[in-house]
């Protein structure tokens, strides 16, 4: 189906796209809870991080979101590539994402295991939401690649109307992680600046 226009224009959305909209919903309220726990814990608590606890780094966090939002770009060109009938060129793009996303959660996780060593999510308010909120969005990006992974295996056997949802909803549901993954990093960096 290569250079075939797969896609043809549509007044309504797939019910796919539905039903992860409503998934995404659900996701961002959670997201939105953890953020305004965070906040409130952080105001109730004059110290913040408490004693003992190191500041937070800066730059690696949003060194490493940064590379995470370049992944936005392969999701995107994969996915207008799967519109244009190009199953070879949107699994090519979307093995690069998965490759970016791959490096950054590695190194994430790294770091998660290396404050773990520092301090415990048990210690206080802070460490036990602070390790929430990164665990959270670490396991966003894992759902996030795993989605990704099955899409590429998927796109071995070409593209029809299924699969052009299937890569629809994977690029929608990136690209909800990454806008997630800002306002984790600047929490998360939040009581050094």
């Amino acid at each position: 189906m290569s250079g075939v226009n797969v896609e043809r224009r549509r007044f309504v959305m797939p019910t796919g796209w539905w039903g992860a909209a409503l998934f995404i919903a659900t996701e961002a309220t959670l997201f939105g809870t953890l953020f305004g726990t965070y906040y409130y814990l952080r105001f109730k608590d004059p110290q913040w991080p408490p004693a003992g606890v190191p500041e937070p780094k800066v730059a690696l966090p949003l060194i490493l979101t940064g590379v995470l939002l370049t992944s936005t770009v392969p999701v995107f060109l994969g996915s207008r590539a799967a519109r244009a009938g190009r199953a070879r060129l949107a699994w090519a793009f979307f093995l690069v994402a998965l490759l970016i996303q791959g490096g950054y959660l590695g190194v994430q996780i790294h770091e998660f295991l290396g404050d773990l060593d520092k301090f415990s999510p048990h210690d206080s308010a802070y460490a036990s939401i602070y390790f929430t909120l990164l665990g959270v969005h670490h396991a966003h990006v894992a759902v996030g690649m795993l989605l990704e992974l099955w899409l590429l295996g998927k796109l071995l056997g070409g593209l029809n109307r299924y699969r052009l949802v299937a890569v629809r909803v994977t690029a929608f549901y990136w690209y909800f992680v990454s806008a997630a993954a800002i306002g984790v990093v600047l929490t998360q960096v939040y009581p050094a600046l």
